[in-house]
């Protein structure tokens, strides 16, 4: 007996044959853009994708399950990103600074997959792909971080120190407009993103060098 068909005959066009999915996921970051998650419906989705409005369920089961779809493509985003940021950097502390200029990067070009990806309250958050998503942009910054430690101080508590990284980055991202009108009310010249993180980089940097009194590298 054959299977039923799925609901995704477009009706503009808008989507190569087999591609739906993606095309889906697509329209709906530019809700998420447009609209925010307060006014995120399956039927704008569909209707911005030129399909049946029954699609995006026939797909992905639910608000929900298609937000968690757009969440495991901005972590996929974001460990691709930082692996490319810290390509071919042998010395792991500018592989760092690399990586969190990568972070940032994702979070300006990508502000609609950011601003589920952190989101158990509208994910799935149980979601295996979705943990395995964010555990590989996590262990892109962790092995950076045990590097560190291999060559620099081998007390650094690797763990604690990438969950540090990661903190500050994620603060960074969401605190910098905030930052901004500081500068502004205190009549400084503002600090750009990019000074930012550079600045927090090296602050983190130096005390994970210094930790415990080791400063020279390990040979």
């Amino acid at each position: 007996m054959r299977s039923p068909e799925p609901p995704e005959a477009p009706t503009s066009g808008a989507y190569h044959h087999g591609d739906l999915p993606n095309a889906l996921r697509a329209s709906a970051v530019e809700v998420i853009l447009s609209k925010g998650l307060h006014g995120f419906s399956l039927r704008e989705v569909a209707r911005r994708a030129g399909v049946s409005h029954a699609a995006p369920g026939y797909h992905f089961g639910d608000v929900r399950g298609l937000l968690t779809a757009v969440a495991i493509e901005g972590f996929e985003t974001l460990r691709d990103e930082l692996v490319r940021s810290g390509a071919g950097i042998d010395d792991p502390i500018e592989r760092l600074k690399a990586i969190g200029g990568g972070y940032v990067r994702v979070a300006i070009e990508h502000p609609a997959h950011c601003e589920v990806m952190f989101r158990d309250d509208v994910l799935s958050a149980d979601d295996p792909a979705l943990a395995e998503a964010g555990l590989g942009a996590y262990s892109v910054l962790e092995a950076t971080v045990a590097a560190i430690a291999d060559r620099y101080n081998a007390e650094l508590p690797v763990h604690d120190v990438a969950r540090l990284c990661w903190s500050t980055m994620q603060g960074l991202v969401e605190l910098q407009p905030k930052f901004v009108a500081l500068d502004a009310m205190l009549t400084r010249t503002p600090t750009s993103l990019d000074e930012h993180v550079d600045r927090f980089t090296d602050l983190i940097i130096t005390g994970l060098v210094q930790q415990r009194g080791q400063t020279r590298p390990r040979r």
